[in-house]
């Protein structure tokens, strides 16, 4: 383990839990790198003088379909006013009005405002007239999205997307290529209300933009979610870090992968930056904690043998294009040996999050099998989803899987499919598979 820090940064610890030991003829070493940043952000309103660090803009949902039931926009604008005073003083900020087309409702001259007193008073007088009416094409929003947080000169950039419905009036490539337009240029929260939207769609925005994704059923709670979204928004402290993984010649990057708070697959997302090192994007950090899953496949040696099977690095790249800054770093290593308790023991950490990784999977699967008909395979994977919450200790995940399956036996995993089920406790099961556990000490 190694950490760095510079004053303008929060200091970042690396952390490596691994069984370093492998039998005669094994080649797959597997690590969980636990990356932890401190003493940078804060939350809530923060200290003046940081403000101009940041730019956020809002995107709200103004389809027709926000006005059935018309809660529904009322609370968007309630929401969008309650993310708005939670503005850090001297942010960069703007509400967009998203339908068939995306509009700057403010300060609605293509820039950005700065947040303090008058601007968000100003900024909440205008949310009086959102009106909803029109189509959905996210694809639209965050493409103006982009082009105003473009503006500011800041590290920090960040979207907050509210939708309720499908993305109907743009195509999947449209929608894609403005993700692919948008991606490492500002990070997006997204959330969706009511249950009439594409869980797919949502959680996707929020994957490809290094954000998070949820659902908020009932319309009435939205203001307490945007708040908390910002909030978190305003304690990030550095933008674009990555995670460095070097690895020695002959080895082979098996995977890559986020899995606390959320999984989610980083082995696609590499970015080749030398014969044998790669960047992984992690987004924006504030005062938090991530876990990491690293899976190398190594040459093989004989018993005896040591190798640095990897190198675990975080770096932010250098504002004038020289050598980044090396924030933290951890190593992961390979030991051969006769010893067979030594070679077959699980690490703690690799066994907890690969069964967090499953039971995402699973829950996924199950719900799918669910809506396809197939009830003995729904029946079988959620059944599997409840035994692995509950050995984890998932109290969260195995509270959904209860409004969705009646437990007859969480040892076994045996279930039942329950006869009705609420479209929203689908939806929220569905939403939050991914979210995570850490391990219990």
């Amino acid at each position: 383990m190694a950490n760095f820090s510079k004053s303008n940064v929060p200091q970042f610890r690396v952390d490596v839990y691994q069984n370093e030991y492998l039998a005669e003829g094994a080649r797959e070493v597997n690590a969980i790198v636990t990356v932890t940043s401190t003493g940078g952000g804060t939350t809530g309103k923060g200290p003046a003088g940081r403000g101009s660090d940041a730019a956020v803009v809002i995107m709200v949902d103004c389809s027709g379909s926000m006005d059935y039931p018309p809660a529904k926009m009322h609370n968007a604008r309630a929401a969008t006013a309650a993310a708005v005073d939670t503005l850090r003083d001297g942010v960069s900020f703007a509400v967009v009005a998203g339908t068939h087309v995306a509009r700057e409702v403010y300060p609605a001259d293509g820039s950005l405002a700065v947040a303090g007193p008058g601007t968000r008073a100003r900024a909440k007088h205008a949310l009086r007239g959102l009106a909803a009416g029109g189509g959905t094409a996210v694809g639209t929003w965050l493409r103006l999205a982009d082009r105003l947080l473009a503006t500011a000169d800041v590290p920090i950039r960040h979207g907050i997307l509210l939708t309720d419905g499908r993305n109907e009036h743009e195509s999947p490539q449209d929608l894609r290529a403005a993700l692919d337009a948008c991606t490492g240029r500002f990070t997006c929260d997204a959330r969706g209300v009511g249950t009439d939207w594409e869980i797919k769609e949502v959680t996707g925005i929020a994957s490809a933009l290094l954000g998070t994704a949820d659902i908020v059923a009932d319309p009435d709670h939205l203001a307490a979610d945007f708040t908390r979204m910002m909030e978190t928004a305003m304690g990030k402290e550095v933008a674009d870090v990555s995670l460095r993984l070097w690895t020695p010649m002959g080895a082979e990057v098996r995977f890559v992968k986020q899995v606390a708070p959320t999984v989610e697959a980083l082995t696609e997302r590499r970015t080749q930056v030398g014969p044998r090192s790669g960047d992984y994007p992690t987004g924006s950090w504030g005062d938090e904690s991530r876990d990491y899953h690293v899976c190398v496949e190594v040459p093989d040696a004989e018993v005896g043998r040591e190798m640095l099977a990897g190198r675990v690095s975080l770096v932010l790249p250098a504002a004038d294009g020289g050598s980044p800054e090396v924030l933290g770093q951890g190593l992961v290593r390979a030991v051969w040996t006769d010893d067979m308790e030594a070679s077959t023991s699980i690490d703690p950490q690799v066994a907890h999050y690969t069964g967090q990784a499953e039971l995402a999977q699973v829950i996924q699967q199950g719900l799918y099998a669910r809506k396809s008909g197939d009830l003995d395979g729904a029946t079988a994977k959620l059944g599997r989803a409840v035994q692995l919450a509950a050995s984890s200790g998932n109290a969260e995940t195995a509270k959904l899987l209860s409004k969705v399956v009646d437990v007859v036996d969480v040892a076994t995993g045996t279930v039942r499919l329950k006869a009705k089920v609420a479209e929203a406790d689908e939806m929220t099961l569905e939403t939050r598979s991914t979210k995570t556990v850490r391990v219990k000490k």
